[in-house]
């Protein structure tokens, strides 16, 4: 206790300079801590995204991940319903998951024929209803919302697509997109964007479903049995998907229109069931709740379970990405404290050598010294990491209530600026106790020097 006392006296006793110090780490620890918030809010925006398109876990055939590009549905999970129903029936799970919906993916080529243009796409079905209800989840209490898809309730002969393809295709002033010139270089009258007998198929197709001019389009996919297959689908909608190669090539339809169109009067089969918890610290119960599932219909078709981490490399990549400039960051600014309180507390054992010898000289043993100069150090450290964390959350709390608009990564409307310190005490504990000991440690050799001065010569000081 006399310690911790005389500790407070010698910090006060050079205000101006222990000030100067617990200013210099305040800083430090708001810049750490106000980084560590907006990284940390950049990845919630990418994780929540991420399962709102694709959920949190996916049953895929065991090698569609890795060659499914190349024939989508060669690997299509056939009993389908009957593993969404014993998904949808198992006690545990039925708590835990918020949307379980089957989805197939295709490859195919889509054409504006009034137009002459096409281009290749890769579309994924879903069961429409499904798509608004997994953009809503929202488990981290984000201020950004999800576009609201207009494919729900829409008639099954509808699509939308990304930007990309509605650009590529000549469909913006039909979609109105904005930021969408139209090409410069005139297309050829005479050219088609489909062979005469494909196109045939389009006509016949378009007899069937009619549909206005202006967003019609033509895909062309491969059936289950190799032969080629068109269908004629209105465009009512074009999503910028946040990254332009994905933009380029999304199509979004309708799950059953396109069974039939690939399975015709076969078992129609899906190409993932995509599985959407709760709340994400959720996964690894669910995971082992599924696998027992997996196991028993994997008798006749390989299947594997795939969780949103190893579907989205990228997010991961960024992640890590961002980690290691948090650390980088931090040992910055953790170099900055070390040698600013190295040389405040360097400056206190010289101007007070003869106080130390005097100390020592009325019994003050040597591990003494060290224990008082050590723990002026933790006070600064203590101090000015309790300061920086205040400043922080202040300055977090004023940016939050700006609302600055800006585009994070894999998003394509501004959402406001937001920084989560409040909200995230492990950031705050890492780095109050990070700084705490890099200044406990940077007054260690300072003491360690006032305390092997000899009596005499600290004495003789001047």
């Amino acid at each position: 206790m006399m310690t911790l006392s005389l500790a407070i006296r010698n910090l006060l006793r050079n205000r101006r300079r222990s000030l100067a110090t617990l200013l210099a780490m305040a800083i430090g620890a708001a810049s750490i801590l106000l980084f560590g918030g907006f990284s940390g809010n950049i990845i919630l925006e990418m994780h929540t995204r991420n399962v709102q398109r694709g959920g949190h876990l996916q049953i895929q055939h065991r090698d569609f991940f890795l060659f499914g590009s190349g024939n989508p549905t060669a690997y299509g999970i056939s009993d389908y319903n009957d593993i969404i129903k014993a998904i949808q029936s198992d006690d545990v799970l039925e708590n835990l998951i918020a949307v379980v919906t089957p989805t197939l993916q295709f490859g195919g080529i889509a054409g504006n024929y009034a137009a002459s243009v096409s281009r290749t796409v890769i579309g994924t079905g879903y069961v429409a209803s499904d798509i608004n209800r997994m953009r809503s989840w929202n488990d981290f209490g984000l201020r950004s919302k999800a576009p609201v898809s207009v494919l729900a309730g829409a008639p099954p002969e509808t699509a939308v697509v990304g930007v990309g393809v509605a650009r590529v295709l000549q469909m913006c002033d039909a979609l109105h997109v904005d930021k969408c010139a139209p090409p410069q270089v005139k297309a050829d009258d005479n050219a088609s964007a489909l062979p005469d007998d494909i196109a045939q198929l389009s006509l016949q197709e378009s007899v069937a479903t009619p549909l206005g001019p202006a967003r019609h389009i033509e895909v062309l996919i491969v059936n289950s049995r190799g032969a080629p297959n068109v269908t004629a689908l209105e465009v009512i909608q074009a999503e910028d998907q946040g990254i332009k190669e994905l933009d380029e090539i999304t199509l979004i339809t309708h799950l059953e229109k396109i069974q039939k169109l690939v399975y015709g009067a076969a078992q129609p089969r899906v190409t993932s069931i995509v599985i959407q918890l709760r709340h994400s610290d959720q996964l690894e119960i669910a995971r082992q709740r599924l696998q027992p599932i997996l196991d028993r219909y994997s008798s006749h078709q390989p299947l594997a379970l795939m969780d949103f981490r190893m579907l989205n490399p990228f997010f991961v990549q960024t992640e890590q990405m961002f980690d290691t400039i948090f650390g980088f960051v931090f040992l910055l600014i953790g170099a900055i404290v070390l040698f600013t309180v190295n040389n405040t507390m360097n400056t206190a054992v010289v101007e007070r050598t003869v106080e130390i010898g005097t100390l020592r000289a009325i019994g003050l043993r040597r591990v003494g010294i060290r224990r008082l100069f050590v723990t002026e150090g933790a006070l600064l450290g203590i101090c000015g990491a309790a300061l920086g964390v205040l400043l922080a959350l202040l300055l977090s709390e004023l940016i939050n209530r700006l609302d600055i608009p800006w585009v994070p990564p894999s998003m394509v409307e501004p959402v406001p600026l937001t920084i989560l310190v409040s909200s995230n005490p492990a950031l705050i504990l890492k780095t109050t106790l990070g700084l705490i000991c890099i200044a406990t440690l940077s007054a260690w050799w300072p003491a360690y020097r006032a305390a092997k001065l000899s009596v005499v010569d600290a004495l003789r000081h001047v």
